[in-house]
Parts: C-alpha cells; structure tokens; sequence
C-alpha cells in the first residue's frame, strides 16, 4: 500500500514536471490554444453557426461571391414541407431542416391583395425587376392544389394539414414585416453558391477534426499492436511484421490513399479508414524499437518470474513506459492526417459535397485567387495551415516537455 502511494506521487511529480516544461514554450502553449479553439467550435457545430442547415449548404445564388460584411433585405417563405421534429443532440450533430426559402430582394410593397418584390440587383444602372407572389405562399404551407381565395378584405385557405384558415390582408401584412422580412449578414460574404462562407468554414473544422482522431486512433490501434508484438516475441514473428511494414513503408503515402479510396470508394467514413491505415507504419516502428530495449529490463523480468503472462506484460509493464514518443507521433499524424484529407478532397476522392471540407473549398475557389476573390480560397487555406502548425508546435512542446535527458 504505501509502494502505491509512492509510486502515485512520483507520476503525479513527473507529470506537473512536464506540464510546467510545456508552458515554458510560448509557440506549443498558442498551438494548444487554437486546437482547443477548434475543438470547441468542432462541438458546438451548428448551435453556433449562422447557417444551421445541414452541411450549412443553404445556397442563395442570387447573392453569389458577395465580400465580407455584405447585408441584404431578404423575405423567408415558407416551404410546403412537414416540419421534422429534430432534438437537441441531433440538431447539434447534423443541423436542421429549413423550412423556409429566402428571396433575396431590393424593396417589396403590397398591390391589392399581391406582394410585389423588387429582386435584389447590386449592379449600378440595370433596371430594376419585379415580381408578383401570393403573400399567403410566405407565411403559410398551404395544402397542394388549394386554392386561395381572397374576399371581403380576407384570405381564405386550406394548410398543409388540411385545415381550413382564414386571415386578414390588415393582419398578413403586419406578419410578413414582423416574421418574414429580415435582413442578413453574412460576415465573411458568400461563396459562388450563394452560402454562408463563415458557416462552412466552422463546420469544416469539426470534419478536419474528426478525421485527424479517427485516423490518429486507426493508426495507434494496428502501430501500437504490431509494433509491441513484433519487439517483445522477436524472431519470426519480428521478420514477418517487419517485412510488412517496409513493404508499406516503401510505397509513397498519398498514392497509397488513394489506392485505398478508390477500393472502398469515397466519402466522409471511407477518408478516416484510408488514412488511419496508412499511418500505422511510424508508429509501429517506433513502438518496436521502444519495446525491444525494454523487454530485457529488470522489472520486466521480475514480472516474468512471477508467472505474469505476456499480454499482462505487454499491455500493463510495458506499453505504459514507452507511451511518449507514441504520444509525440500521435501529434504529428495528426497533422499529416489533415494535410491528407485536405489534398484529397481537393483532388475530388476525399469528402464529398456538400459536407463542407477545407480542402473541398479551396478546390471550388482556387480560379478566384487571381481575381478580386482570393479570400475565398485563402481563408480555408490559412484555416489549414494554422491547424496543422498548431500540431505540429504541440509535438515539439511534448518532445521537450517529455525528454527525460535535457
């Protein structure tokens, strides 16, 4: 009981010692900064985006390419859909159905019973364009091959249920400039779709997120086993895992993804398998040369002549000792794994619109980069490039915190 308790504080000491190391480096503490940024914004999804669509694909073409800061006077009309019941967890998840249509315009005014939109036009000396829609089409889901009636001053319909309803042209007015009329912004403009690029860019954190985990976690489950198998049996067993390693090793990584995504095809899952499968190879031979220098220590042949089995001594006595250089690598994979599904997504075999991935919008904007709308391509760069400089200064940070020699 007491050895226990010894042993717990000298972890803990040796724990704080490292944590105090890291802060010291100013760059690994902004890098760890800025992921934890990212994975905030990662879990938080939709619950903070201005577009809470799914995959913030609600596309306005008529306000494509618009800058950063750009409004527009806007009506939002209702779909002729049932509305889904969506709960909390799976609107944070995978967003929410909108049920409304948004009609960009200039100005509106009411015609006798018609609504008159002005559509919207930023271009300076073109006449301007009207239209005519049935105001009860905006504030309502009317019932398919209803008729609307307006008499006496009212409007008479059957809604999407069925049921019959009646409403004022006094009373539609006031509802459609206090619930239909709005005015959005869109902070970093629009892309050629017409959607909200700062929508995108956030929720293309979460994706470039969830594919450095997965793929990190693929690859420290098959590097992690091979390799403590390989160094601890040696011999045969050592011959054949390394010939497999060096054979994979051999052949360049993004042809290697790429083999792999046209075997098991492409999409959001299918990235994180082919490039958690083709990180496994560092790790495997760090964790083999880890294991071989420490399978021949004292403790571990104490555990031996106790009767201890080889999995127990493997997985309790001696991959918790070798756990910070794999911890190191885990780091860098992570950013290797982002660099991959970005190039590969620009390349058209990683994720698939419209689920909004950096590299996917870096693919659909790179012709701007030599007009006056660079930042659309550049702003999922830099995006990019700061997530993998944050984890590649975290890597840093831990070799030097966890160095035992320096």
């Amino acid at each position: 009981m007491i050895f226990r308790k010894q042993k717990t504080e000298v972890s803990g000491s040796l724990n704080k010692l490292a944590w105090e190391r890291f802060k010291q480096n100013k760059l690994s503490l902004f890098g760890l900064f800025f992921i934890l940024l990212a994975l905030i914004i990662g879990i938080l999804g939709y619950l903070i985006t201005p577009d809470k669509s799914s995959y913030a694909n609600n596309q306005i073409l008529e306000i494509s390419t618009k800058s950063p800061g750009f409004k527009c006077l806007m009506i939002k009309s209702q779909k002729n859909e049932q509305q889904e019941r969506t709960g909390f967890f799976k609107k944070v998840i995978f967003g929410t159905k909108d049920t409304y249509n948004y009609i960009p315009i200039n100005n509106y005014y009411f015609e006798n019973e018609r609504l008159v939109l002005e559509e919207f036009n930023d271009v300076k000396g073109e006449e301007p364009i009207y239209k005519e829609i049935n105001p009860i089409d905006v504030i309502a889901k009317v019932k398919y091959e209803s008729k609307i009636l307006f008499e006496n001053g009212s409007f008479y319909y059957k809604n999407i249920e069925g049921t019959q309803q009646t409403i004022s042209l006094v009373q539609l007015k006031s509802q459609i400039e206090k619930e239909h009329l709005i005015t959005k912004h869109f902070l970093l403009g629009t892309d050629r779709f017409g959607r909200d690029l700062l929508s995108r860019l956030l929720i293309g954190t979460r994706v470039s997120l969830s594919v450095g985990f997965i793929s990190v976690f693929i690859s420290l489950l098959i590097g992690i086993t091979l390799g403590a198998i390989a160094g601890f049996y040696k011999g045969v067993v050592d011959d054949l895992i390394m010939w497999l390693i060096n054979v994979i090793w051999s052949i360049p990584t993004l042809l290697m993804v790429i083999a792999i995504t046209l075997v098991i095809g492409k999409g959001f899952w299918q990235i994180f398998i082919a490039v958690g499968l083709t990180m496994w190879v560092e790790v495997a031979r760090v964790v083999r040369g880890q294991v071989l220098s420490i399978r021949e220590k004292e403790y571990v042949e104490a555990a031996r002549a106790l009767g201890f089995g080889n999995a127990r001594i493997i997985f309790r006595h001696i991959l918790p000792n070798i756990m910070s250089p794999v911890i190191i690598i885990s780091a860098a994979n992570f950013a290797t794994a982002i660099l991959l599904e970005a190039g590969l997504s620009f390349l058209g075999i990683g994720v698939q619109p419209p689920v909004p991935s950096w590299g996917t919008m870096i693919k659909e904007h790179y012709g701007y980069i030599i007009m006056d709308k660079a930042y659309l391509a550049i702003l999922p760069g830099l995006a990019i490039m700061l997530m993998v400089l944050s984890f590649t200064l975290v890597g840093n940070g831990l070799r030097d915190a966890l160095d035992t020699k320096s």
